[in-house]
């Protein structure tokens, strides 16, 4: 287990400038993409470790293949081998993967002819796979657990024949990521009809040579929002990003600005610019995180920081992450001396005069718990366990926190 020690910020955060590699949620849809239709290039890809573990899947493509902790890939992988007739792996990971449920896409692609068994737990990782062709063109399935049992589906009706006309019940969840994997079937000459109850998926037969530039990741975005947030004075430039993002997590930069930080886009430069422009503009924040919950722990810990409470809702997708977010989030904060409350999904922060100084955070195998508690350093020294984890997502995460000044040390 590594730890790093954040002890302070030694260098004022004035003109830093971070280049933010590409979206990882961009990259491992069009990873897919591109094994399924030939004549896709991809520039700008995220080279974190579940993008990694989603490129070794790919060219292994037989036999077992280990995950490790990527939820996204353990998705999409799952759709993806059900349709590629000969195929035949056994689908694992890590511990906690083996216990996050996939029964409900399983059984959706069960219903459209795939071979599928679990080899451990009943709707649980392991699963063997054996392709198919799958000539079935519809489906049900619930969109309320996950917006990733969704999009599988839909990065895998552009292969069948016939497409695939997905039912919808209960709803959906995470509505930005749906749209980000249309626009991205669109962009390789794919076409979608989404809508609250029905998602059509035209089959794609042909793509033809065609490069698809990545946005960089807003989510790891969102951490530099909290930093300079929880800061005296700070102005951050993050390249490399385009002024109209297909994710979701863009949001952040609305949000933020309640809380006292203004974005400046500079489209010559590809670039945004972060300025803490003044105190926060509200003593409370009320949120419907529903599209975007990978930014709820990294607004709750700003919220924490700055004194302000927060009510934020649309969590229930938490639960079923690399931990239960909602209560590592509850469990770490109130080491600190915050009063929190969830229910299976929301949370709500106390707002409080300050927080009480602690010196070990948890991460839980979280690459979001280290992140988003790391711009607390603008308040006080603080260590975080399990350091490693910010590899999931955001590789150079600590290598560009040196640069924005702060000072650290790492131990084994």
């Amino acid at each position: 287990m590594m730890r790093v020690n954040l002890e302070e910020v030694v260098v004022p955060s004035k003109d830093i400038e971070l280049l933010i590699l590409g979206s990882k949620s961009e990259t491992n849809r069009l990873l897919i993409l591109q094994a399924m239709h030939s004549g896709i290039t991809l520039s700008n890809s995220a080279h974190c470790d579940d993008s990694q573990a989603m490129t070794e899947a790919l060219r292994l493509g037989t036999g077992l293949i280990d995950i490790g902790h990527a939820g996204t890939a353990m998705r999409f992988l799952t759709a993806y081998f059900a349709g590629q007739s000969g195929a035949s792996v056994v689908l694992t990971g890590s511990e906690r993967m083996q216990n996050r449920p996939i029964g409900v896409l399983v059984d959706a692609l069960r219903s459209i002819g795939a071979d599928i068994n679990y080899q451990g737990k009943e709707g649980y990782p392991p699963l063997l796979i054996k392709g198919k062709t799958l000539d079935k063109n519809a489906v049900e399935i619930s969109g309320r657990i996950s917006s990733q049992y969704l999009t599988a589906l839909m990065l895998l009706g552009t292969k069948l024949k016939n497409g695939l006309i997905i039912k919808v019940i209960e709803g959906l969840t995470s509505l930005p990521y749906l749209k980000m994997t249309k626009s991205l079937i669109e962009r390789v000459g794919g076409h979608v009809e989404l809508s609250a109850t029905r998602i059509v998926v035209h089959s794609l037969t042909s793509v033809g040579p065609r490069e698809i530039a990545i946005d960089s990741d807003w989510s790891s975005a969102s951490y530099w929002y909290s930093f300079v947030a929880l800061s005296a004075e700070s102005k951050i430039r993050l390249g490399d990003y385009s002024l109209k993002s297909i994710q979701g997590d863009s949001d952040v930069a609305r949000i933020y600005e309640m809380l006292g930080v203004s974005t400046i886009y500079q489209p010559d430069q590809r670039s945004v610019e972060l300025m803490k422009t003044a105190q926060h503009k509200v003593d409370h924040l009320e949120l419907d995180l529903s599209g975007t919950p990978d930014l709820a722990q990294t607004i709750a810990v700003t919220c924490a920081g700055l004194g302000i409470s927060c009510h934020l809702t649309g969590l229930h997708t938490l639960k079923i992450k690399e931990t239960d977010r909602l209560l590592a989030l509850k469990q770490e904060l109130e080491k600190f001396g915050a009063q929190v409350d969830i229910t299976d999904d929301a949370m709500q922060l106390k707002a409080q005069g300050g927080l009480v100084a602690h010196d070990q955070i948890e991460t839980y195998d979280d690459h979001r718990m280290a992140m988003a508690f790391a711009p607390l350093v603008q308040k006080m020294s603080l260590s975080i366990n399990e350091a490693q984890v910010v590899t999931k997502s955001y590789p150079e995460f600590w290598q560009d926190l040196s640069r924005a000044g702060v000072k650290m040390t790492f131990e084994n």
